[in-house]
């Protein structure tokens, strides 16, 4: 079978006229006709009945084109993939990134990088800390943005920056308008905490060890954008990353970051990517951007 009657094909089953093929290819309707006649001879079955002025594919039509789609589909992956080895300014990066660095970080990366490589594409993926395992080693992404450590030996985490860990509180609360402070201050206070399976959950609990109380745990939830909506509410106080490395979020509704004082309130962020499946040409540009050029313009290295 040739993959341009298998084109055809498809389309034919779509919804286009042989005619319709025929100047869009620039070969002669016959031509296509003869093409789609060889493929049912080959099949040994009608793929195509004609319907009043147009061809409808019959039941083994419909069942032949899900696999043609298939086939076309990888068959397309692989002329992209082709391409990108010999240009790589038009390859797709596919990037997951934690939610808490979707706001600031990975947008202001990615804006730098296509500054310099315009026809570059991203697909993005958000992924949270609670995840056991990295998507690159799923093969799923080429890149990930976490404060996870993978465990997983085919996988390289490349340190990006520290970023500080700070306290929200509500707007009426008695620390409200202090810029630092200790835990150790909020051994009394009910707290609102993302999920015990989170990273961010453990640091938590682990700072405030060292500062000499076990938190109470007020409400759990699985996003910090309701952890803030909580706090926002009055119904405790939680520890989140700075919104960026040592400067306060510059969103006019976000509540006041208080910093921590306390040894060890950070998280380390890094970079993800496969020991062993190699990077398309434009995946390894955005690495290399990241971990050069990207980094020295925000500072954070």
């Amino acid at each position: 079978m040739e993959t341009e009657t298998l084109r055809w094909f498809q389309q034919v089953a779509d919804g286009m006229t042989v005619t319709e093929i025929a100047d869009l290819e620039m070969v002669s309707q016959p031509g296509v006709s003869r093409a789609l006649a060889r493929l049912e001879r080959e099949l040994g079955t009608p793929l195509l009945q004609r319907s009043g002025r147009v061809l409808r594919p019959t039941r083994a039509g419909n069942e032949f084109k899900k696999h043609v789609d298939g086939l076309l589909h990888s068959l397309d992956d692989g002329y992209a993939a082709v391409n990108e080895l010999v240009d790589p300014e038009t390859g797709t990066v596919d990037v997951a990134f934690q939610v808490s660095l979707g706001g600031w970080f990975v947008p202001t990366l990615i804006r730098g990088f296509r500054d310099a490589h315009p026809r570059v594409q991203f697909r993005l993926r958000q992924s949270d800390d609670a995840l056991g395992s990295s998507f690159v080693a799923g093969g799923r992404v080429d890149l990930e943005f976490t404060a996870r450590h993978p465990g997983n030996p085919d996988v390289h985490w490349e340190h990006l920056f520290t970023q500080p860990l700070a306290l929200v509180v509500p707007p009426t609360h008695h620390l409200a308008g202090r810029t630092r402070v200790s835990l150790s201050d909020l051994a009394d206070e009910e707290f609102v905490m993302v999920r015990p399976s989170w990273v961010l959950r453990t640091l938590t609990d682990e700072i405030c060890a060292a500062a000499g109380f076990t938190p109470r745990v007020a409400f759990e939830c699985d996003d910090l954008s309701v952890v803030r909506g909580f706090v926002r509410a009055g119904l405790g106080v939680a520890v989140v990353p700075a919104a960026e490395p040592g400067r306060r979020s510059r969103s006019s509704h976000a509540e006041p970051l208080i910093r921590l004082s306390d040894e060890g309130a950070h998280r380390e962020v890094g970079l993800v990517w496969s020991r062993s499946r190699r990077l398309l040409p434009s995946a390894e540009l955005f690495r290399e951007y990241v971990l050069d050029t990207g980094l020295r313009r925000l500072g954070s290295r």
